[in-house]
């Protein structure tokens, strides 16, 4: 997924800042001093339990490894400048506006849930599953989703958060379940009544066998709360929207 870390509000500039203006900056009333969102993928693993921030940050992948880096930069900028910041770890987003106003297409699309939907309408011959054999119960990769709909209202939340003096946070956006690329074919047959070709294929270097992650403190926090993220609700969202025809090839 693609990411991005816009800066907002007030103050800032790309350039080293002079001890007066640092001063200046610490010293402003919270809700002057400026603040960021930072949306980030993920860049942990676990093997067998959920990912919590506190976890030591373990890239698999160059990925994971610019998100990671980017974390580092606004620490530093924090430090420098009196920055402050809310970042976001996101996974796999997925789904579609509930209400079929716009959905997801890449082109050349790569994830997976827009892929399998590919092969259920026929664009595609089959979906390929890469690695059959980790230790997962049906030997496939699991992953977390989250619905767009749910991540839409996340950096609503956290500038208001922030301008209401809020401290700096970093914040998971998980549903808490993983999904196997199975389940997900799987489900995405039962949704669309469709039979899905699959083709089992080799281990993809950097696929780490399970990244899922809980929304605890996110929820706690903030009231952030994952309400369509249930993986049938995600694919029905997406599959809707596909047949509006605004989905091109």
């Amino acid at each position: 997924m693609a990411t991005s870390c816009p800066i907002l509000g007030t103050g800032g500039t790309s350039g080293p800042k002079t001890s007066q203006n640092e001063t200046e900056l610490r010293s402003a009333p919270a809700c002057l001093r400026p603040l960021g969102l930072c949306f980030s993928g993920k860049s942990g693993d676990s093997a067998a339990g959920i990912l919590a921030e506190k976890d030591v940050q373990v890239p698999f992948n160059p990925y994971g490894r610019t998100k990671l880096a980017v974390e580092h930069m606004l620490g530093d900028l924090a430090q420098a400048s009196g920055l402050r910041t809310v970042i976001f770890r996101y996974f796999n987003a997925a789904g579609a506006d509930p209400d079929r106003e716009f959905g997801e297409d890449h082109q050349p699309e790569t994830h997976l849930i827009p892929l399998v939907l590919d092969a259920a309408s026929g664009r595609r011959a089959a979906i390929k599953i890469f690695g059959a054999d980790y230790p997962t119960p049906d030997g496939a990769c699991i992953r977390d989703y989250i619905h767009v709909a749910d991540l839409a209202d996340a950096p609503v939340r956290g500038p208001e958060h922030l301008l209401g003096g809020g401290a700096p946070l970093t914040l998971n956006l998980g549903s808490g379940a993983g999904h196997s690329v199975r389940a997900v074919i799987d489900t995405a047959q039962a949704v669309t009544g469709q039979t899905i070709p699959v083709i089992e294929g080799k281990r993809r270097p950097g696929d780490p066998p399970r990244l899922v992650s809980g929304s605890e403190r996110a929820s706690e926090l903030l009231g952030w709360h994952a309400q369509r993220s249930d993986l049938a609700t995600m694919i029905e969202d997406a599959w809707q929207w596909r047949e509006t025809g605004m989905y091109e090839d």
